[in-house]
């Protein structure tokens, strides 16, 4: 990334600059793991809360807050984290614990990538989170998801992912030739 002009306006912070596009380790993906989780748990007490709300609307003499059974919380985690970093993965390209700590998660070629692949990393990442211990091994810093499905994290502050802009060669006299455009 080049730097900018002393007029030029950028969202990357100076002491991330040097950082950008480089792939991440493991604590700056584990404290965003962490986030990720605690916004999937307030997601599902927000779902119990509103629940027995309902619950209690519609009977508020016999309510009683309906008793949360480990196998099947454990079975709405998984399924509520799995349509939250599938979604977020697949469009926007980071989930809010990514977003806070800088990262976009890339498929191949450093594009987005397809929903398939966003699906099939968060199944990866949900049924086997030790997998993220191999960015410590790996020298691209990849976890064995990224290794299998041929993603990337890399440290990214932008709101919004870079377009790739189809690369041509400039026409003669257009700038970028090493000629000047003017006569």
């Amino acid at each position: 990334m080049s730097t900018p002009g002393p007029h030029e306006l950028t969202t990357v912070p100076v002491e991330a600059r040097g950082f950008q596009g480089e792939p991440a380790g493991l604590i700056t993906r584990f404290v965003a793991n962490t986030i990720d989780s605690a916004v999937v748990v307030v997601v599902i007490v927000g779902g119990y809360l509103g629940w027995n709300g309902v619950k209690f609307f519609l009977d508020p003499r016999g309510f009683t807050f309906s008793e949360p059974r480990p196998a099947f919380t454990l079975t709405v985690f998984m399924v509520v984290s799995g349509v939250y970093l599938t979604f977020a993965w697949a469009f926007p390209q980071r989930t809010y614990g990514d977003h806070v700590m800088g990262l976009r998660v890339l498929g191949r070629k450093g594009r987005r990538p397809r929903f398939v692949i966003a699906a099939a990393r968060a199944a990866f990442c949900i049924f086997f989170p030790v997998g993220l211990l191999w960015c410590v091994i790996n020298p691209r810093r990849g976890s064995i998801q990224d290794v299998v499905l041929r993603t990337s994290v890399v440290y990214d502050w932008r709101p919004r992912p870079a377009a790739a802009a189809p690369h041509r060669s400039p026409a003669p006299g257009e700038a970028g030739d090493g000629r000047d455009a003017g006569p």
